[in-house]
């Protein structure tokens, strides 16, 4: 009896602490700012027709 009280005792424990980190996990994730939704790359669009090319000068 008293091993499976030790085994009873420590699923309860191992539970309990899988659970704590969990929510830990998800309370750092919380804690992180959100980050700038900023392109890295951009288009020109039909309105921004952006640089024009020019001709490469011959020497």
């Amino acid at each position: 009896m008293p091993r499976l009280l030790a085994a009873a005792v420590t699923c309860v424990l191992s539970a309990a602490l899988a659970v704590g980190a969990a929510l830990g996990i998800v309370a750092l994730l919380g804690v992180a700012p959100d980050q700038p939704n900023v392109p890295l790359v951009t288009f020109p669009t039909s309105s921004d027709p952006g640089p024009t090319a020019t001709p490469a000068v011959k020497r």
